[in-house]
């Protein structure tokens, strides 16, 4: 993975993190994949990054392959609008948890459910990452698209959105990395999707401390022009236990 300094830089994602939240031709609805999904103010607005789609490619939820999914229970953490969590939905996958601690995006995603038609099927919580779970629960596939740019270990958020943009001290993919294969069934997996904007090293050693090894499953390399002309590699991570 190629590292650059501007795309790592914390601050330069926190002034992403605003532009998105204060654009005047922010929209109320957006297209993605083909359908049109309701985007709520404070929450993390896939029409500004390309970060969603590729999530969904990484997937399999897009393209020619979206109808060879075959169902299996499915938990997205840090659901945003839910636009991955209802799109697992309506592929197959059932039940579907929707989990964000940004409360504003947890009705955000009940919203897109309900405009999509899947509540059967998907249900939204609000919770640091696992925290809104029975213990009990387990998921064929856990998924979280991540907050993947590094901030200082002291940060304080200004606000829930930022959140979304920046991990401080990277202190939540520590736990997620920790408790993500915790919560599949046998055979399920713990899936991570993460980018060079990250300190790919640092999450590394990070695994390595949590007994946890790192997968690469998919790789791609994206133009992010909306805020300048990076070019980022994505990555689709698979977290397997050590031994």
């Amino acid at each position: 993975m190629t590292y650059t300094p501007q795309v790592q830089d914390y601050q330069r994602s926190l002034e992403r993190s605003r532009q998105s939240l204060n654009r005047a031709d922010r929209p109320d609805v957006f297209t993605l994949a083909g359908r049109q999904w309701d985007l709520l103010d404070e929450v993390f607005a896939p029409v500004y990054s390309p970060s969603t789609g590729v999530a969904l490619d990484f997937l399999g939820l897009t393209g020619p392959g979206a109808a060879e999914v075959r169902g299996g229970s499915f938990l997205e953490i840090g659901c945003g609008t839910g636009a991955i969590a209802v799109t697992a939905a309506l592929a197959g996958h059932t039940p579907v948890v929707a989990s964000d601690i940004n409360v504003r995006a947890v009705e955000n995603a009940a919203l897109n459910a309900r405009r999509h038609a899947v509540t059967d099927r998907v249900r939204t919580v609000h919770g640091d990452l696992f925290s809104g779970l029975d213990t009990d629960e387990r998921f064929d596939t856990v998924f979280w698209s991540s907050n993947y740019v590094l901030g200082p270990d002291h940060y304080e958020y200004r606000s829930a959105h930022e959140r979304a943009y920046v991990d401080a001290g990277y202190r939540t993919h520590r736990r997620y990395l920790e408790q993500a294969p915790l919560y599949t069934t046998p055979g399920g997996r713990a899936l991570l999707h993460f980018s060079s904007r990250g300190d790919h090293p640092c999450l590394t050693r990070i695994a390595e401390e949590t007994g946890r090894e790192l997968r690469v499953l998919k790789s791609c390399q994206v133009r992010e022009g909306e805020y300048g002309n990076d070019i980022v590699e994505h990555l689709l991570l698979q977290i397997v236990p050590v031994g």
